[in-house]
Formats: structure tokens, sequence, C-alpha cells
């Protein structure tokens, strides 16, 4: 299937999008989580009616695009030095750097000490970031288990979680019901990562982000705007 990209132009905006042709009546828009628009469009359709179909979506196209850019990872980059702050379940931690001759991670008033052999930004990072994949595996282990709870009348298992680092999304949900979680989360307010286990969660009932799934996640977590609003500016 040959793929080319196309723009239209929306007010003071441009939407670009990739389109391809296929054996099918109708024309198809989808937005992808990371924004790309693509468009699969019938065989005898012109790039006139299809650049037309696209601007009469526009306005739900950019919804769509401003929705997920607002679920992307923001988290800054940080430098690994004494006095740098790091957040751990929603908390800022000032970092305190011991070197010794063993390696530890600890939270105490207010401040989490890396004690470690190695003191260059590379090793702490690598070593905090072991850190925080070790919180996350117990952490969101049971609070999968726990949210699944609310899900009772639909009969699910407990999911495949996979935890790992991603850049453009919390979480995500693969056709074959495995749920996969961003390990930046543990930096989160818990009830905002309870509140992405729940939107992945919804996902093995409904995949697609149509009116079923919002209703079903406003009934499972109905204040869950206000803890993805926390999720975004805690990481921001």
């Amino acid at each position: 299937m040959l793929h080319s990209i196309q723009k239209v132009n929306y007010g003071s905006k441009i939407i670009q999008y990739k389109l391809s042709f296929a054996a099918r009546k109708s024309l198809g828009i989808k937005v992808l989580p990371d924004g790309l628009v693509v468009v699969v469009a019938p065989k005898e359709a012109t790039v006139v009616e299809i650049n037309k179909k696209v601007k009469s979506k526009a306005n739900w196209i950019i919804k769509q695009q401003a929705f997920f850019y607002s679920y992307l990872p923001k988290t800054q980059k940080r430098q690994f030095v004494s006095g740098e702050t790091h957040l751990y379940l929603g908390r800022q931690y000032k970092m305190e750097i011991c070197k010794d001759n063993f390696n530890e991670i600890k939270l105490y008033r207010g401040k989490m000490i890396i004690t470690t052999k190695k003191v260059n930004p590379e090793y702490l990072e690598k070593r905090l970031n072991q850190w925080y994949k070790e919180k996350a595996i117990i952490l969101f282990e049971e609070l999968v288990i726990k949210a699944l709870e609310k899900f009772a009348k639909y009969n699910l298992e407990k999911p495949e979680i996979e935890i790992r680092q991603m850049e453009k999304r919390w979480g995500s949900c693969t056709k074959s019901g495995k749920v996969i979680l961003n390990t930046e989360l543990v930096k989160a307010p818990k009830a905002s990562i309870e509140y992405v286990v729940i939107h992945e969660l919804c996902h093995l009932i409904h995949h697609n982000h149509n009116k079923a799934f919002y209703e079903l996640q406003e009934r499972m977590i109905p204040d869950w705007k206000k803890w993805k609003e926390k999720l975004e500016h805690a990481l921001s």
C-alpha cells in the first residue's frame, strides 16, 4: 500500500496526514497516540475530495491530538547532583549524595539519600532509574490488582504487566491484552498512577477512545480529569 503525506489548512493551523488508498467504500481517519493523522481512502477518491473530508473533521482531529499530547511524559532532565530535587509518588525529595563502598538509596525526612561507590552523573542516573523500577514493579502490581476489583462484573483476568521507560506514553494496552506502564509514573501522585492503570484496564474492554470507553472510565474513576491534570503538572 503506497503512502503520501498531505496537508490541509484549518484557520491558522496546518493538519498534516499520512494518506493511503485501499479497497473500501468509505474514508477512515485515525489519530495515533503520537499525534500522527492517518487517512485511508477508497481507491477512486481524489485528493481534493479527501482534503475536503479531512477539513470537515479538523476540529475533532485537533482535539484528539491535544488529548494525546497532554498525555505525553514531560519529565525534566536532571543533573544528579546534591541539592537537586527528585520526585517519588508526587513528593519532592532533595538529593544527598554520599560516597562510600556500598550502594543504597533511601528516603528520610524529605531527603533522597544516595550512598554510592561512584558519583558521576551517568552512574547515579542508572542507579536511580533501577531503584525507581524496583519500586514501580511492586507498586504497579498492587495497583492493578486493586483496580481489577472495580471491574468485577466484566470478569477481567489479571493482565500481563510490563514496566519500562516510554518516551511518548504513560501507559498502553496491546491488542493481546498486555498492559504496559511507564516507569516514570512512580514519580507521580499515587492517585494519578491509579488513573493511568484504570485507563489502560478500560482498554481491555474498549480498545479505542470511543464514547463507550469514556463512559466506562467515568464510572470507574469519576474524578479522572483531576488526577490526569495532577499527573501532567507533577511531571512537567
